[in-house]
């Protein structure tokens, strides 16, 4: 049962007239009374009780007329106050959703809308250009130093876009370390302008609590329409402008072309039909072999992945390795050729060392040395017999991390060599500051266009540095015997090259073994002469 409130004298009075008292019932009821009660009393001696009674009800409903009326007033002034608090916060609300919290820029929720109107306000004779900005190695400046760090950089990178991106331009923090730009443009020379703008700009080094951090960006730009009729395509096309741009290196700008959708197709399809080809076992491990000049043995061979589709025929590595780069598919690859050529290994002459090009990313993945010597000892061959080729470009993007995984393999007895030497800086540090036991020269200085005297005084002082440091050097990419007459003479080691032999198969390999042994003991057995001065003959096809 409800509650029944006490009646009090007003509430019986107004009941008494005809009046519902219950609305009126608040603290300024009362009040209201007593205002009447002197008019009510003097009432009592002058007017008949009838025209009493009439003129205190009348009294009474004025008073309570007013002051519900100043009630409602000041409720309807805090529903009006608390509707426009809500419709503030709900403003606020969505500005913050919009936002990007580290970089005060909007987010993918606010370019899209800006995008949207931008579309609708598109005049006849111009571009609505979307240029894809990704900061090179920012991943690695925000675990090695921390998030702290890293905010700054992207709030540094945020202003620097700002600086060089036109007044009117969307600017939006997308990703982690992606940024994207949308611009009016009349040309899309302009476009070119601003894009190499925030190229040069995002390229200078940042610094930042007694941190030198070198960054730089890749690009990718579309326009609309010239590449694209809605926002979703125009997006899309620039995004695939920046995979082309990431694949070419930092501080690159691409705009999107119709050819980089076929691109992608094909190399969508690869990818897909590579993971299959390392389940199906179509891949197979080549060797080339690299002879000793002087002695005219061999002392390596050279691992070379190739694949040998059902239907496609043989796909050369240029065709694969990148995309299996690109799709970080290397680091199964890599293993896997590692382990493949290991245990071939096992069966040569224990002088017999072998060879094998790491990839970049696949070194800088998690976990890359435990990687290589789990290959290594699941084959069985002694790690002093396992030389890993490194390009000089691996040291420019990432000498730390290089250096550790180096060292933790150097450690166990894993050698190092230093491939292509000559066409990336060349810079000496390197072979300073790591411990290289051999370098190969590059077959452009052998056997290329450019090949002669320069070259050839290139190779006499860097093979004077091999002898000076205990180093080997190997010269690549010998096809002719002057060639190797050339490189013997200004101090090369070793050759490899197709006068040698080409890379062949596990079986071909122990067959050019076979036959070397055989050749040596009938020399020690005086049924042939000994190998001469110039042992060099060439040994197979």
């Amino acid at each position: 049962m409800g509650r029944t409130e006490p009646s009090s004298g007003f509430s019986r009075a107004v009941r008494w007239l005809g009046v519902d008292a219950q609305p009126w019932r608040s603290a300024w009821a009362g009040p209201a009374f007593l205002l009447a009660s002197p008019l009510l009393v003097a009432s009592l001696f002058v007017l008949p009780l009838p025209w009493l009674l009439t003129l205190t009800g009348v009294a009474l409903v004025t008073f309570m007329s007013i002051y519900a009326a100043i009630r409602t007033r000041y409720q309807l002034r805090d529903q009006i106050d608390q509707a426009a608090m809500h419709r503030e916060y709900a403003r606020d609300m969505e500005e913050r959703s919009r936002a990007d919290p580290v970089t005060g820029l909007s987010n993918r929720v606010g370019f899209e809308h800006d995008v949207a109107r931008m579309i609708e306000d598109l005049s006849l004779g111009t571009k609505l250009v979307v240029m894809w900005v990704d900061l090179h190695r920012f991943i690695e400046t925000n675990n090695s130093l921390g998030h702290a760090v890293g905010d700054q950089v992207l709030q540094e990178a945020a202003e620097r876009l700002r600086q060089n991106v036109p007044e009117n331009a969307a600017l939006s923090r997308f990703a982690s370390d992606e940024f994207v730009v949308a611009v009016h443009v009349p040309s899309v020379e302009k476009a070119q302008q601003i894009a190499n703008a925030m190229r040069d700009a995002l390229a200078q080094p940042y610094r930042i609590k007694g941190h030198r951090i070198e960054s730089g960006s890749m690009i990718g730009v579309a326009a609309l329409p010239d590449d694209a009729i809605s926002q979703k395509n125009l997006l899309q096309a620039a995004d695939l402008a920046l995979y082309h741009a990431k694949a070419s290196g930092p501080n690159e700008v691409r705009f999107f072309h119709d050819s980089m959708t076929r691109t992608l197709a094909r190399k969508k399809e690869i990818e897909a039909e590579l993971r299959a080809a390392i389940q199906r076992d179509e891949l197979s491990i080549f060797f080339q072999p690299i002879f000793d000049l002087r002695t005219g043995r061999i002392r390596c061979f050279e691992a070379l992945v190739r694949w040998f589709h059902p239907e496609k025929g043989e796909l050369y590595p240029d065709e694969f390795i990148p995309v299996a780069e690109e799709t970080g598919l290397i680091i199964t690859l890599g293993n896997w050729i590692t382990r493949q050529a290991a245990k071939a290994a096992t069966s040569w002459p224990e002088h017999v060392t072998l060879a094998v090009n790491l990839s970049p990313v696949q070194i800088k993945a998690p976990g890359a040395a435990l990687g290589i010597l789990a290959a290594v000892r699941d084959a069985g061959l002694a790690p002093s017999r396992l030389e890993l080729e490194l390009t000089e470009n691996l040291f420019l993007e990432d000498d730390e991390h290089t250096s550790a995984f180096i060292n933790i393999l150097t450690e166990e007895g894993i050698h190092f060599s230093l491939d292509d030497f000559g066409t990336g800086y060349s810079s000496l540090a390197y072979i300073n500051r790591h411990p290289f036991r051999t370098i190969k020269v590059d077959r452009s200085f052998v056997s290329g266009v450019n090949a002669g005297t320069c070259s050839e005084a290139i190779i006499r002082a860097v093979a004077e540095m091999g002898r000076t440091l205990d180093m080997e050097i190997v010269a690549e990419g010998l096809e002719t015997i002057d060639q190797v007459h050339s490189v013997r003479a200004a101090g090369c080691t070793l050759g490899q090259g197709y006068y040698f032999s080409r890379a062949v198969p596990d079986f071909t390999a122990a067959m050019l073994l076979a036959q070397e042994q055989c050749r040596l003991d009938e020399v020690s057995s005086g049924t042939v002469h000994p190998i001469g001065p110039d042992p060099m003959q060439k040994r197979a096809g």
